[in-house]
């Protein structure tokens, strides 16, 4: 094994990307196995977004099982569930790896003009010559990789998101209304395993976390963000919100099942103990 093939095996040994079953994955986003492209990537990520929710249940419940890769993947792939952005990112980056893809692991500063944390995780993927933000971890937000190049627009599902190089590093915008917000900021300085760690305790235990204490599930598809945030159930259009309901307890079970997470009667009952509902 030469030097650099040694450094490769380390890098990939740290996240224990061997352990991922591949094919049980793509079979639950619906996508078959791809040598690594643009285009493969831009399937790969949609199709990521597209069946496994953004949800905080396991947070809710004080009950997280942790970021191991095999905890994850236990939850995201083997049953009706989802996660939030560490999970998301370490399975989708393992993945990757696994077919081919060369891949680098960050964290990104969330609202950076308030400022928020350093609290979320993305990734930049390499392949064809350039470089790509894939952010399938940020709620109802990215449905599509972009290209890390300064002031590239793509349409996520009907709202215009942009990279922008700032001389320091980059930041990610939506265009709204009222222009174009900051979502949050990153620069290309590597992660590691105990970076989520650290991250992961104070988004699940913090009372200052947004997770802490209330569901927060996301789904986006063409055309529509729907989201429940505490109790409220929200629809949105990128013209504007279409709706909004009060999701009472008995309820409950059913607007998350819409929104693909399947929790047990034991589960349901402590959330709505938890939350009040």
């Amino acid at each position: 094994m030469t030097k650099l093939e040694e450094r490769q095996h380390a890098a990939t040994d740290e996240w224990k990307t061997d352990s991922v079953d591949v094919v049980k994955y793509l079979e639950r986003i619906g996508v078959p196995w791809m040598s690594p492209s643009v285009e493969a990537l831009h399937r790969l990520h949609r199709a990521h977004v597209g069946t496994i929710p953004f949800e905080n249940i396991d947070v809710v419940l004080e009950a997280h099982p942790g970021l191991g890769l095999n905890t994850v993947e236990s939850k995201l792939v083997g049953s009706s569930r989802g996660g939030y952005c560490y999970e998301h990112a370490l399975l989708f980056a393992a993945v990757l790896e696994r077919l081919g893809f060369t891949v680098s692991r960050h964290m990104a500063r969330v609202q950076p003009d308030h400022p928020g944390p350093y609290s979320h995780m993305m990734l930049v993927v390499s392949v064809e010559g350039g470089d790509y933000l894939a952010d399938v971890g940020f709620g109802a937000g990215v449905l599509d990789p972009i290209p890390l190049r300064d002031g590239a627009v793509v349409d996520q599902a009907g709202w215009p998101h942009r990279v922008r190089w700032d001389g320091s590093g980059w930041i990610l915008e939506k265009h709204t209304r009222e222009g174009w917000e900051a979502l949050h900021a990153f620069d290309r300085t590597p992660s590691r395993p105990v970076d989520y760690e650290v991250a992961h305790h104070y988004t699940a235990t913090h009372p200052d976390s947004p997770f802490v204490g209330k569901p927060v599930v996301m789904r986006i598809e063409q055309g529509r963000i729907r989201k429940l945030v505490g109790t409220e159930l929200i629809v949105e259009s990128p013209e504007g919100e279409l709706a909004r309901e009060t999701v009472s307890g008995a309820r409950l079970g059913e607007v998350l099942r819409e929104l693909g997470v399947e929790l047990t009667e034991e589960e349901l009952r402590s959330v709505r103990t938890r939350t009040g509902m």
